[in-house]
């Protein structure tokens, strides 16, 4: 069962996800640190490249159905018009300041 948005746990996590959804590149700068970085399976990427080509153009989208480690672990489904739909795992990192350093995705 899907996770709204809105009840996700963590903050910076829920600002992420809503971003995403929302396709709202201030939004989501808004909530990465300065200097974030990011990886997808396994292999570290340029962030901004990969939020571009993943999330917004391609119009990325998150439903998540569970999270653990006090919401910053996911399960979504996420899907795109280039890969389509597919189940991945999200983690992240966040600083004492609440912004995201680092987010590790990859199928799951």
């Amino acid at each position: 069962m899907t996770i709204q948005v809105a009840r996700l746990s963590h903050p910076a996590v829920r600002d992420f996800v809503s971003a995403v959804n929302a396709h709202d590149r201030d939004a989501l700068r808004a909530v990465l640190a300065s200097g974030a970085t990011m990886s997808d399976d396994g292999s570290e990427r340029d962030l901004d490249d990969w939020t571009a080509r993943e999330i917004f153009d391609s119009h990325g989208h998150m439903e998540v159905d569970n999270e653990a480690d006090g919401g910053l672990a996911l399960l979504a489904r996420y899907s795109n018009d280039a890969w389509g739909e597919m189940r991945t795992r999200w983690s992240f990192t966040v600083d004492d300041g609440g912004r995201i350093t680092h987010f590790a995705t990859g199928q799951a």
